[in-house]
């Protein structure tokens, strides 16, 4: 990898103090909700953002959440761990998408669509995986944020746009970032994820979204959900017949059902 990339990320500041907090209340089988509360509830910015997310019609609860105790009971440890991640990288990281010809706005919301997608899906299929899941759907993308600024430090991002607009899929843009910068997303945001020391799986479920039989075996279900989301919600169009298309040859390949897929797409364009 680019030894200017690697220097970059070493540069990075650590994860704050809240933010260390919820990872190791997260991953402590013997914390509680209460414990999450707690310390979410001494950061203001972050309870404002899991209260505004809690009210979006995405996540779709039944009605109005007025405290912080409610929405983490309501989304759980590993989304609010999401959300706390997601906080950490718009605080620490210059964020200019310009290059990938979307706004910062409409990167964030691909983001959160993607994590509730998730959030609704896998508690259909397996509830358990969304420990890991659910913070990395949510952050599987980050990896855009520094190739955009690389791309506009090394006058590439005029070409990178006008290339990006011949393309239409997931894996031929992780192509086109390697061809441009060197490295992929996904290999620059396990990197991100190595440099704040989050759990292996984290950093390999996302590493290997776009090869998932080059994967552990214990890796892979990982790797294929969140292989399966970027491609049914990515910078090229959401839930649209090209993307649709592309997930379900996906699922058939790793041999995931289709019904619960199909049927959490249908709430989504509802």
């Amino acid at each position: 990898m680019d030894e200017n990339i690697l220097k970059k990320i070493k540069a990075l500041p650590p994860l704050d103090d809240t933010i260390m907090k919820i990872q190791k209340i997260c991953v402590d089988k013997n914390s509680s909700l209460s414990d999450l509360v707690k310390v979410v509830e001494s950061d203001p910015m972050l309870t404002a953002n899991i209260l505004k997310s809690s009210n979006s019609p995405l996540y779709g609860f039944s009605r109005e959440i007025k405290n912080i105790a409610h929405a983490v009971s309501l989304f759980g440890m590993a989304t609010v761990r999401g959300f706390a991640l997601s906080s950490a990288i718009k605080q620490n990281i210059k964020i200019n998408f310009a290059p990938y010809n979307i706004s910062n706005n409409a990167f964030l919301e691909i983001s959160t669509l993607q994590s509730s997608f998730m959030f609704k899906w896998y508690a259909k299929v397996n509830r358990s995986m969304l420990d890991i899941l659910q913070p990395a759907s949510f952050m599987m993308e980050v990896g855009k944020i520094i190739i955009a600024n690389e791309l506009v430090e090394q006058k590439k991002d005029a070409l990178f746009k006008t290339t990006l607009a011949t393309i239409k899929a997931p894996d031929q843009l992780s192509t086109l970032e390697k061809e441009m910068i060197g490295f992929s997303n996904e290999e620059i945001t396990a990197k991100i994820f190595e440099q704040w020391n989050l759990e292996a799986e984290l950093v390999e479920s996302i590493q290997f979204s776009n090869d998932v039989f080059q994967a552990q075996e214990h890796i892979r279900p990982f790797a294929s959900a969140l292989s399966v989301v970027k491609n049914t919600i990515n910078i090229f169009g959401q839930f649209d017949e090209p993307s649709i298309a592309r997930s379900l040859l996906l699922l058939e390949q790793y041999g995931l059902e289709q019904d619960p897929f199909m049927s959490t797409v249908e709430q989504f364009k509802q």
